[in-house]
């Protein structure tokens, strides 16, 4: 079984809303087994990202898809301190030539995102992981991919519903994400 891991901070919940999503999207792959896996505060002790039953999950994935909201034009601390304290698996070269993607969520069409996903994206080269962006492309405004972000499932924040919520599009952004890095895991496994 091919195994992808989802691993996410949220705060408001509409990152959760879009992890849920590309969960969805990576399970509902024949062969693929998806995770979840959320980052809470127990997680970060004086700054410092410290859960190795989770580092101990995401080593036997053979992908990693990461998700954050967008804040102040990056990820949030959270997600930037578990991007840190990857720097054992850097060392090791344990996570190269598992595939990546990411995603996130922001109050706003823009807010910025890209450098969020451009950020996680830098850390999984450097720790030798292979890129997986979005392959959707639109120009329609309630169709998959409508932000035109191809580093990776963007989302805008619904804050009209109760409890905030994702929009609607941008959730099957994140599900197409989710299965293409499950067809992609399943292909690399099938000819190593």
């Amino acid at each position: 079984m091919t195994e992808i891991a989802v691993v996410y901070h949220s705060t408001t919940g509409t990152t959760k809303r879009l992890a849920q999503a590309v969960h969805v999207g990576a399970g509902g792959v024949a062969g693929a087994r998806a995770s979840l896996h959320a980052i809470v505060g127990d997680d970060i002790r004086e700054g410092r990202f410290s859960n190795n039953a989770l580092f101990a999950q995401l080593d036997a994935a053979d992908a990693i898809i990461f998700g954050s909201p967008t804040f102040m034009g990056g990820p949030s601390a959270q997600l930037k301190a578990f991007l840190d304290a990857t720097v054992s698996r850097w060392v090791t070269r344990a996570w190269a030539n598992k595939l990546a993607a990411a995603f996130t969520v922001s109050a706003t069409p823009s807010g910025d995102k890209l450098n969020t996903l451009t950020s996680i994206a830098v850390t999984a080269m450097q720790l030798g992981m292979i890129w997986v962006g979005v392959e959707e492309t639109t120009r329609d405004p309630s169709a998959p991919n409508r932000l035109s972000v191809y580093m990776g499932a963007a989302g805008q924040a619904d804050y009209g519903t109760n409890p905030p919520g994702v929009v609607a599009a941008d959730l099957r952004t994140g599900e197409l994400l989710g299965a293409r890095v499950a067809k992609l895991a399943l292909r690399l496994r099938a000819n190593p």
